[in-house]
């Protein structure tokens, strides 16, 4: 069967699933948000710095959910989100720049959409649905990997970790460009490009284009913001500095306060300690210039993030303006816990200089420059949690997410534990659109429609074992009890058990006191690992060692050419030296002879 009858066949079969209560016409249009490194507490509602009304907005006239769990990783938990399915079973493993040799092509890895697995665009569009996508897609470019081959109509993405947000550029010499797409063709940007700006714009024009058609839309826009390179406009920045002087230990601390009177986590709830490895962490020790520079960091992160909220609002006006917005479901999310990284401070930084990037302080975040907030305030930002992006622990796992619209609740508040593959089946329901499709592999994810109704108070029972694994960093979660193992650099391999609702920041290890609990668990993540395919990692594998060694592997399949020319010239240039010094010792005796009978004639010539 031709994968277009087989989209066709499956448009008639959607549509007659469709159930009889919801007609076509009065069906909710759909908008999901998704912002890339968004910690738990960034936004203001739940506790933030940055100014987010437009996101505090959505979540006075919804439901703010408080135990939300995505992977550690982007590319993973954007396959969760889309597919409502693990992300092995999705294909993507983990993410492209950090693949060791050994797990290439291999089933679960191809780090693109595999056959059988279906987004929620291609359900939603054949349920009569129209579909948009703009930003950041990270789910493979190869053909039949974008986009429009994945349930979208339109769409304009980039298909990257990350890139800039000023300019039509790469943000680490993995890529030899930022790849844009339009569609399935190579896409350029405007000049006055700005990301959040841009991916707000670039959806506008689409649901304007198709204003007059009748069907219900859905829109996935997904943001740079607040991905490395970090960058904003300055009138955003500026609002933050003195914000951030305070330096990373105190902003924690405040989050951590923070946590507890919105109830986050529980009264009195232990903080995390920072992991040994951040040698910075006592702001006291850093020179004057180091914590200018550092707070300015911050206040970069927080700008873009208001910025982003301030396109939000854009949209949001759109959609009122044009008479949709009482009809539309809202929902904002986070791919993972805050970034950590910093290229700044790596072996990265040469190629950044000699591509043209700076980080001087006082154009930082502008167009040319290059920002990352680090470890020390990637903890910050994660409050009482442990851990950030690229790790098990609650800063890498627990994520926002809001919903509001029709069918949930106003000012509601949602406590029960939920993962990001509950999110598909879920609006899958809204819409009155069917789950299962002929031939193709079942959502795993759960819907929690009935957690907004108030039908039920968990979707997950007691006993119930939800597994998270990414590049070794894995976790399991049965009840209130939490398995984990956060790998090097900053974690040390070892599986811990916690309590996380009573110990939130992991700072009590119950292995050694509930030994059968332990056992136990360890035994079901074993059983997730065996049934989604997860592949044992290579011995001494680290991710930040990994993405060095594929990123070296790539700068030499982009410049072998060069490289190869270069070797031949040298060679050749060996080989004449070579020849030119033979042919001087076959004839040294005749220039030597010559040579000083020359230098003697003009001697005794010259002599007075």
């Amino acid at each position: 069967m031709t994968k277009g009858l087989f989209r066709l066949l499956l448009i008639l079969l959607m549509c007659f699933a469709t159930p009889a209560g919801l007609a076509q016409e009065s069906r909710p249009n759909i908008v999901v948000f998704l912002v890339d490194d968004a910690a738990l507490m960034d936004f203001g509602v739940y506790g933030g710095e940055a100014h987010t009304p437009n996101i505090d907005a959505i979540a006075a006239r919804g439901t703010l959910f408080t135990q939300h769990r995505a992977t550690p990783f982007c590319a993973p938990s954007r396959a969760m989100l889309l597919t409502g399915m693990d992300h092995h079973t999705a294909g993507l493993g983990t993410i492209r720049e950090v693949l060791p040799t050994e797990h290439r092509g291999q089933p679960g890895y191809t780090m693109a959409l595999e056959p059988g697995v279906i987004t929620l665009a291609e359900r939603l569009r054949g349920g009569g649905y129209r579909t948009y996508m703009t930003g950041k897609w990270h789910l493979g470019h190869e053909e039949g990997d974008l986009p429009i081959d994945q349930g979208f109509d339109r769409s304009f993405l980039v298909d990257a970790s990350g890139a800039d947000n000023w300019e039509d550029r790469p943000y680490l010499p993995y890529y030899r460009e930022a790849p844009w797409f339009e569609g399935r063709e190579p896409a350029t940007l405007p000049q006055d490009f700005y990301s959040s700006t841009f991916i707000v714009d670039q959806m506008i024009d689409y649901l304007e284009t198709d204003q007059a058609l009748d069907e219900p839309f859905f829109a996935f826009v997904s943001f740079l913001a607040i991905h490395i390179p970090v960058q904003a406009p300055r009138a955003f920045t500026d609002r933050y500095v003195e914000t951030y002087s305070v330096g990373w230990e105190v902003i924690r601390e405040a989050r951590w306060q923070r946590a507890q009177e919105l109830g986050l986590i529980r009264e009195g709830a232990p903080m995390a300690p920072p992991p040994a490895t951040l040698d910075a962490w006592d702001w006291d020790t850093l020179s004057e210039e180091e914590r200018a520079l550092a707070s300015r960091r911050m206040a970069v992160n927080a700008g873009m993030l208001e910025a982003m909220d301030h396109e939000i609002g854009r949209l949001i006006d759109h959609l009122r303006e044009t008479g949709v917005y009482d009809n539309t479901i809202f929902v904002v999310t986070s791919d993972n816990g805050p970034e950590a990284g910093d290229p700044i401070n790596g072996p990265v930084s040469n190629w950044l200089r000699w591509t043209g990037y700076n980080w001087d302080l006082e154009t930082l975040g502008e167009r040319g420059s290059y920002v990352a907030i680090g470890p020390e305030w990637a903890q910050a930002a994660s409050g009482p949690s442990s851990f950030f992006k690229f790790h098990a622990g609650e800063g890498g796992l627990r994520v926002p997410l809001i919903m509001a619209g029709p069918q949930v609740p106003d000012e509601g508040r949602v406590e029960a534990f939920t993962v990001m593959a509950d999110v598909a089946p879920t609006l899958l329901d809204l819409a009155g659109v069917a789950h299962e499709v002929p031939d193709t592999l079942p959502m795993t994810g759960r819907s929690f429609l009935s957690l907004l109704t108030g039908e039920t108070e968990s979707i997950y029972g007691p006993d119930d074992a939800i597994g998270l694994e990414t590049s070794g960093q894995a976790a399991l979660y049965r009840g209130q009890y939490k398995l984990v193992r956060n790998m090097p650099p900053h974690g040390d391999g070892v599986w811990r058990l916690y309590d996380v609702f009573a110990d939130p920041g992991e700072t009590r290890d119950l292995s050694d006191t509930h030994p059968q609990l332990m056992r136990e668990m360890r035994h079901e993540y074993r059983l997730y690992a065996n049934r989604v395919g997860v592949l044992e990692l290579p011995e001494g594998y680290q991710v930040e060692q990994q993405i060095g060694l594929n990123i070296i592997e790539r700068m030499l399949s982009f410049y072998w050419g060069w490289l190869l020319s270069g070797l031949v010239i040298i060679a050749a240039g060996l080989w004449a030296l070579w020849r030119f010094i033979g042919w001087i010792i076959r004839h040294r005796g005749a220039i030597v002879s010559t040579e000083w009978l020359r230098s003697l004639s003009r001697t005794v010539r010259n002599r007075p």
